[in-house]
């Protein structure tokens, strides 16, 4: 893509990424890819908000040098030091000697730390400004959006937000960069939800924070690191991550997340009961094979839902390794206070149970009881399943 006229002398110069497989090693974009956004703004001085990943760099210069001679660059703008953002540092140095590099002091350290970059940088504070002749920059402090170091940028004349990986979203733009051109809004937020849940979700108290600084401005138009540029929908996507990162403390959207894993299917087809209940009740319900389907894509239920329906049998006097791992993600992105309950099959000993037991006490999950049974489920165990199953519903409406 060509650079895109956001507004008056300012211009998106981003690049796509289709080719990675897994966004921080981590997590899938293979079916959607993702953009790097950075943006150029042209006035008695330039500056450059954001910059892209490395492998990237050679379509990030070309970008850049379709509108500017990258020698007469006057500013660097790092809202962010994570590599995805910030590993054209190094070329760009090389391109523009003159240009002064601006960021938080944590992400003037981490020039140092990462690129060996020392000259021409300066540390910038919370709500100072920067006059670039008629427009004029302000640099708003979001520490954990979603490193200790990240900022937001405003631009005060033309009330843009250049807001990091704050209000950023999965999916690479093809051929569009505005929200309103997108074909589909509705897979352009769940895919924002996919990246909140995935990158910034353990950090929804600075998330809260942020949106809070950001609150005392006007905002015509969010344009974030990551997704699609809001010009016509800003509030929109503020008040999704907003409602998102309230469900850190507060009850989430009714439903419940069901997470399963089975080796023989005795612990699946128990599970069975446990659904029926749960829809009978009218309770909405996720259902996923931990086995099969990447944290990823579970995570978003896991945070939006009230409760968690944990089904797996035991795997050597333990957790099966899949759900393991599952909810060690849960915990690591800081799924808390749920209504949880557990079911699983066990052979010659039970294991299992005790591991959800400990993860809920943790999370601060509210259980609502457990069902073990040994090899397949008996008429007593399915009835208990299915008790079980109607008071989740319940307290998950």
């Amino acid at each position: 893509m060509r650079p895109v006229e956001i507004c008056p002398n300012v211009y998106w110069v981003g690049v796509n990424d289709r080719a990675t497989g897994l966004f921080e090693g981590l997590w899938p974009i293979d079916n959607c890819g993702i953009s790097y956004n950075a943006y150029l703004i042209r006035d008695d001085k330039t500056a450059l908000i954001d910059l892209s990943k490395e492998a990237f760099t050679d379509d990030f210069v070309d970008q850049i040098s379709k509108l500017m001679d990258l020698s007469q660059l006057d500013y660097v703008i790092i809202n962010h030091m994570e590599p995805d953002h910030s590993g054209s540092m190094t070329r760009l140095r090389a391109l523009a000697p003159n240009a002064r590099f601006l960021g938080m002091a944590k992400a003037v350290s981490m020039m140092k730390d990462f690129y060996n970059l020392t000259e021409n940088v300066e540390v910038v504070k919370h709500d100072q400004t920067l006059s670039l002749g008629h427009l004029t920059l302000r640099f708003i402090f979001t520490p954990l959006v979603h490193w200790p170091e990240t900022m937001m940028t405003y631009l005060e004349e033309r009330q843009v937000l250049f807001s990091c990986d704050g209000f950023g979203a999965y999916g690479a733009l093809n051929g569009s960069i505005f929200d309103d051109e997108q074909p589909d809004l509705k897979s352009v937020e769940a895919e924002a939800l996919r990246y909140f849940s995935n990158i910034v979700a353990a950090y929804s108290k600075n998330v809260l924070q942020a949106i809070e600084k950001v609150s005392a401005h006007p905002v015509s138009m969010v344009a974030p690191s990551h997704g699609p540029v809001w010009r016509s929908y800003p509030d929109r996507i503020i008040s999704r991550y907003q409602r998102w990162a309230s469900y850190a403390g507060e009850p989430a959207e009714p439903g419940v997340a069901v997470l399963y894993g089975s080796m023989y299917r005795n612990t699946e087809r128990a599970m069975e009961s446990a659904l029926q209940a749960l829809r009978e009740n009218q309770v909405p319900i996720e259902v996923f094979n931990v086995s099969e389907i990447d944290a990823s894509y579970f995570l978003p239920s896991l945070w939006t839902k009230r409760g968690i329906l944990v089904a797996c049998p035991t795997y050597e006097r333990a957790m099966f390794p899949a759900m393991l791992h599952a909810l060690t993600m849960a915990e690591i992105k800081g799924v808390r206070h749920k209504k949880a309950a557990y079911l699983g099959s066990w052979a010659w000993s039970g294991g299992a149970k005790s591991v959800f037991e400990d993860f809920a006490s943790r999370l601060e999950w509210e259980t609502l009881g457990a069902v073990e049974f040994n090899g397949s489920a008996k008429p007593e165990d399915t009835e208990a399943i299915r008790s079980l199953a109607t008071r989740l519903a319940e307290a998950c409406r």
